[in-house]
């Protein structure tokens, strides 16, 4: 899987590397010399057996446990820095304790989920809202937390430092996506509210924001979330309220990926209805592949299921993205939900789709194109030569906002048949053409 660099990472590794900063292909070697080991192992969604499609699966962190067990001499403190299901540190402690062949070796647990955002990611380490630590609420465990947030206190201020029993840290880093998820899927519910009654999406954001109890963030409304933890997160977190039998509190975490998957479905129902309910062998140009700005990451990024949606009504896309590869585009558009977090996915990339093609200039993407599909919200969008783009494509030209990150008045007047979600409808997409 192919990434961009991180914003401000490289300036980090070349500033710490050689002096605190260290790599090595040595694992086992540096776990036995290490006082405190990080595990930040994968932990993707089980795709088969029990819990398939909402369970965590902990296979790496498993074995990552096995191999700290194997080589330790010396007591450790074990910090959970993946997203894990709440009572995995119980269930990997016994693994440490019964696969470790020295009975002087103490394992301390700890959960210090990572709440850092890919594009934001060094500035939301330096300069975190907060940092959360949970260990036992045991002499040990008290001592073991210290001796972590001590690490912190270097750079963060001790009142951003939270200290919280084991439990509750797992279970606040699955609580604290599956909201962030929540308002998305909430206001993206009202952006279908405002296109049935002529509101404006952005003017009820930017209302509802300004209140202090809710505040302007993730008021946003989209094509729907994507990334690698909003979905697996909130499932995993129905699959463990459905686990301990609170089935009402699944369904209503459950309801909030339903209402993505309804965004996603409605967008490309959009595109269906307003192209005279045929896209049939029409080029449609795909502004967009990465599920945010300022990442090449493509993990159920919502463009997978809205390409899929158009192709499978025969459209041809044209895709531009400025960080995501052909080669990853054309994998993820092969491969079936939930395998992308599995190396050993057995899917094969749709290389042969001519269906399909993937260039390096949005331009050349609209060269043709009946239409244009923005589906991530790239700066580079919005200073597009849009009076050239029209006049290279076909007329009526159309252009589907799926980000509402466009001029829509300026590119109504050079001719173009804008869609804007959440916004009043124009009398062509609501109508149809005029008689």
């Amino acid at each position: 899987m192919s990434f961009c660099p991180e914003p401000g990472l490289q300036e980090v590794v070349e500033a710490a590397r050689g002096r605190n900063l260290f790599f090595s292909t040595e694992v086992e070697k540096h776990i036995a010399e290490a006082d405190i080991v990080f595990v930040s192992v994968n932990t993707p969604t089980k795709t088969c057996g029990v819990g398939a499609g909402k369970a965590a699966d902990l296979t790496y962190w498993e074995g990552a446990a096995r191999m700290i067990a194997a080589v330790s001499k010396s007591s450790k403190i074990i910090v959970e820095k993946s997203t894990v299901p709440v009572k995995t540190a119980e269930a990997i402690e016994k693994v440490l304790k019964r696969n470790c062949s020295d009975p002087t070796v103490e394992f301390d647990i700890l959960s210090n989920p990572e709440f850092l955002a890919e594009g934001t990611a060094i500035s939301d380490l330096t300069c975190p809202d907060r940092v959360l630590i949970g260990g036992k609420d045991t002499e040990r465990g008290r001592k073991a937390i210290d001796v972590l947030a001590s690490v912190y206190a270097h750079w963060i201020p001790e009142e951003r430092i939270l200290k919280t029993n084991l439990w509750s840290a797992e279970l606040s880093k699955l609580t604290a996506n599956a909201m962030l998820a929540q308002r998305i899927s909430s206001v993206n519910s009202i952006s279908a509210l405002c296109e049935a009654t002529g509101a404006d999406i952005q003017q009820v954001s930017n209302s509802i924001g300004t209140d202090s109890r809710i505040g302007p963030k993730f008021l946003n409304a989209s094509v729907g979330f994507g990334g690698s933890c909003f979905q697996k997160d909130i499932l995993n977190l129905v699959y463990i309220c459905e686990s301990v039998g609170l089935k009402d509190v699944a369904k209503y975490w459950e309801s909030v990926v339903t209402m993505n998957d309804y965004q996603k479905q409605r967008f490309v129902e959009r595109i269906i209805s307003a192209m005279f309910n045929t896209i049939k062998k029409k080029k449609l140009a795909v502004y967009g592949f990465a599920f945010k700005k300022d990442t090449g990451d493509t993990r159920e990024t919502p463009a997978i299921d809205v390409c899929r949606g158009l192709m499978a009504d025969g459209a041809e896309l044209c895709i531009y993205d400025p960080q995501v590869s052909e080669k990853q585009v054309r994998l993820d558009l092969a491969t079936p939900k939930f395998e992308w977090d599995h190396p050993v996915s057995k899917a094969s990339p749709v290389s042969d789709d001519e269906s399909v093609a993937i260039v390096k200039d949005p331009m050349e993407a609209a060269k043709g194109a009946h239409a244009i599909v923005v589906l991530t919200e790239w700066d580079e969008f919005k200073t597009v030569d849009y009076q050239a783009v029209y006049d290279s494509m076909v007329k009526p030209a159309f252009i589907f906002d799926g980000r509402n990150i466009l001029d829509h008045d300026a590119l109504r007047a050079m001719g173009f048949i804008v869609y804007a979600l959440g916004k009043p409808l124009d009398a062509f997409i609501l109508n149809g053409p005029a008689a």
